[in-house]
């Protein structure tokens, strides 16, 4: 009787911590629905912290992504088609407030007021509710034929003269005042240059001008990629209320390879005296496009990979404005972000994070989002963090079959296939590292650390790393039931050294009876130095941005 009373209870034991183990994934699982629409807080909330924040952390760390995912009785297909939410963590004298406020879009306004999705976003097509008449099916109809895109600038935020905008990749752009995160005015790229869609990650150089690059879409019977500069504002436009993209120049225009089918792209590189554009065979199909309303299908379907073709990659002089003359290829990749680039004894080095097809996109649809809890997917290819070599001295003279690259520290190389023509092969430095941060005091020179999130498994990050591209070295943050945000390391004023400051986290914190909260870690040793919980939820995002202090 009695061996047999401990014999159950021990089964009752085993089934106890199976239950509890069982619960604690299932409520980490409701925890991270990401397909449930946030609340906003737009009231400064103090929060709680735990350690140390250092009193040299003085500014604003701002972070955008998707938020509403449904409104009345519709739903977007894609996690990245969620209308915005943008959060603003402001650091003072070791102290965080934190707020949170939707971005009062264009896109945002009409759908609320119809209490359904009725602007399209890349991944849902919105259709006419089908009470409507049939003037306003065929208004929408021809809305559609040549789409007027949205303005849910839920990627990232850029800054333009003194101004912040939220941004995605169309022709709009979102002006917010970064204090209160009101929405301010609309801006069209269209009105300033001839792109129908943008980057949403701009280089900024030590004087402050921007640069960026758009696709102008058979403009004049021609396709091709626009790389602008908006000029910082200068001593005597400051204070007034002059539109800074007014100033707006074009450094150079890059023809497509294919007039009805241009690069997608979502970055680009920059060093002091380059920039770095790819154009990879991931490509948007321009009539595809003009019929995907009529055909029933959303745009995102219209976006297509060649693996059989090459990627082609333009070296443009900052200068000059024109491309280099030689012709530098590689395999068929994807490539989202670029990582940095610098220039060594007549080459330009830059490393991107790259993937072998498009899965990537496919993983954040919501009905496969719901499946994936963070656990291994066999349908996702996982990136690999490249290090391409472009040397920029000619190849004339040099035998067919050599490599032009002399650097002693990679074995990445470019090998002559005929005069002026080279096919490049990358380095793999690391495998399974997204969205990529360095100390942007060093963009465009030689850098040795990189922050970003771990997604060996999945493209959904459970643990943040910092990578050492010299040594190899690799030191991870992670914490059980929490999903970190992309990692921006702020610089210490007057650092000693490039991993002199501090990387911001925000976490998701799906442990029952625990708060979300934003992590500061140690930007050498990676230990954390602080927490600071907020009383609310923080949602899944894309990208931030960190403005210091009387900037």
């Amino acid at each position: 009787m009695g061996s047999g009373f401990h014999g159950m209870f021990g089964v009752g034991q085993h089934i106890f911590r199976h239950l509890q183990v069982l619960l604690t994934v299932l409520l980490a699982e409701m925890a991270t629905d990401f397909s449930k629409n946030a609340v906003e807080k737009p009231e400064p909330f103090k929060a709680e912290v735990k350690g140390t924040i250092p009193s040299w952390l003085q500014g604003i760390l701002l972070r955008n992504g998707p938020g509403i995912f449904s409104v009345g009785d519709t739903s977007y297909n894609h996690w990245f088609d969620g209308m915005a939410i943008m959060h603003s963590f402001t650091f003072k004298d070791g102290e965080m407030t934190h707020r949170s406020r939707f971005l009062r879009s264009d896109t945002y306004t009409a759908n609320m007021d119809a209490n359904r999705i009725v602007v399209s976003e890349m991944g849902t097509m919105a259709y006419p509710d089908p009470s409507k008449n049939f003037i306003v099916k065929a208004i929408t109809f021809l809305n559609h034929t040549v789409p007027d895109f949205t303005d849910n600038g839920a990627s990232n935020f850029i800054k333009y003269g003194n101004d912040y905008y939220a941004t995605s990749e169309t022709n709009y752009i979102r002006k917010i005042d970064p204090e209160t995160l009101e929405t301010q005015e609309k801006v069209d790229y269209m009105k300033y240059l001839p792109v129908n869609m943008a980057s949403s990650h701009v280089h900024y150089d030590k004087e402050g001008n921007a640069y960026n690059m758009g696709t102008s879409i058979a403009e004049k019977g021609k396709t091709k990629y626009i790389l602008f500069k908006v000029p910082a504002v200068s001593e005597r436009d400051r204070g007034k209320n002059v539109p800074v993209l007014k100033k707006t120049e074009v450094i150079c225009t890059v023809p497509c390879r294919s007039m009805l089918t241009p690069s997608y792209y979502h970055s680009f590189g920059m060093t002091d005296n380059y920039f770095i554009f790819i154009e990879q065979p991931f490509k948007l199909d321009i009539l595809k496009m003009a019929t995907a309303y009529m055909r029933g299908v959303n745009w995102a379907s219209c976006l297509k990979f060649c693996p059989e073709e090459n990627t082609l990659i333009h070296l443009i002089d900052r200068k000059t404005g024109k491309e280099v003359e030689t012709k530098f290829y590689t395999g068929a990749m994807v490539v989202y972000h670029h990582v940095n680039a610098f220039e060594d004894d007549g080459h330009v080095v830059f490393d991107v994070i790259a993937y072998k097809d498009t899965s990537l996109y496919d993983m954040f649809y919501l009905s496969k989002l719901k499946e994936n809890t963070g656990f291994p997917d066999e349908n996702y290819s996982k990136p690999s963090y490249k290090r391409f070599v472009i040397p920029v001295h000619s190849d004339k003279g040099i035998a067919v079959g050599e490599d032009l690259v002399k650097l002693k520290y990679t074995t990445a190389n470019a090998v002559k296939e005929k005069e002026g023509k080279l096919t490049c092969q990358a380095e793999v430095l690391y495998e399974g590292l997204e969205l990529p941060r360095i100390n942007y005091n060093f963009n465009g020179k030689k850098q040795q650390f990189v922050y970003g999130n771990c997604v060996e498994e999945s493209a959904l990050s459970r643990q943040i790393a910092k990578f050492d591209t010299e040594t190899k070295e690799v030191i991870y943050w992670s914490e059980d039931n929490c999903w970190p945000s992309e990692p921006v390391f702020v610089p210490r004023p007057n650092g000693e050294s490039e991993d002199d400051g501090v990387v911001l986290v925000s976490v998701l914190n799906s442990n029952p009876g625990q708060s979300c909260f934003m992590l500061v870690l140690d930007g050498k040793t990676f230990k954390e130095v602080a927490r600071a919980y907020v009383n609310t939820e923080l949602h899944k995002d894309v990208h931030g941005f960190f403005i210091p202090q009387g900037n």
